[in-house]
């Protein structure tokens, strides 16, 4: 059976769960990083020197990064669905999956998210933050453009694109901010909410 070492709260873990839950694949996973340690062990970073989470195995196969890990249970067990047939719409969205992780995430989303929820408010600082959430707004609107003929990022059909993104923008849309109107990213976050293994997996109070 597939492993998967990362915390359930993690937007990076997150991502693996959500496609597991759309695959229907069975998988173990053991709870791994900040409160649950296990990630600075010698035995966790023979996994992954990172000492970060996600890592799954898959009959003694060991993958780190988890967009790498969307891309390998895509490509294995949802060719054609998760992982588009069609060369130019594959690169689409794994286009769409890198610039989740290097920009939207890496360049303000992930400031908003941890300053607001896991940083005291006397810890915080106003200036960053309000930085961080206006590089972030920028970024969405790039996706709200994206999304104006409705459908998903990938085009009309659910594909691998959709995940690292929908995980990310409930960091968005779950913490308190006055935010502009997005209304093709709103309702594409609607479609989401809609479909039971992000409910289940991603959809949960931020912590």
């Amino acid at each position: 059976m597939l492993k998967i070492w990362g915390r359930a709260n993690s937007v990076n873990v997150q991502k693996v769960l959500w496609a597991c839950e759309e695959i229907g694949l069975r998988y173990e996973r053991v709870d791994a990083g900040m409160q649950y340690g296990v990630v600075d062990t010698p035995e966790y970073r023979r996994l992954n020197p990172n000492a970060l989470v996600p890592v799954i195995e898959d009959d003694g196969f060991v993958l780190w990064e988890s967009n790498a890990i969307v891309r390998y249970l895509a490509a294995k067990h949802a060719a054609g669905t998760l992982w588009p047939a069609d060369l130019e719409r594959r690169a689409a969205a794994d286009r769409w999956m890198d610039w989740q992780q290097t920009a939207l995430w890496a360049r303000g989303l992930r400031d908003v998210f941890w300053t607001l929820v896991r940083t005291p408010p006397a810890e915080r600082d106003p200036a960053a933050l309000d930085a961080a959430i206006k590089r972030t707004a920028a970024n969405l609107r790039i996706v709200d453009a994206a999304l104006s003929s409705g459908g998903h990022l990938g085009g009309a059909e659910f594909t691998m694109a959709d995940i690292p993104m929908g995980a990310a923008i409930h960091r968005w849309f779950g913490v308190e901010l006055e935010r502009a109107p997005l209304p093709h990213l709103e309702a594409y976050y609607a479609r989401l909410a809609a479909r039971p293994a992000y409910r289940r997996i991603v959809l949960h109070p931020l912590t």
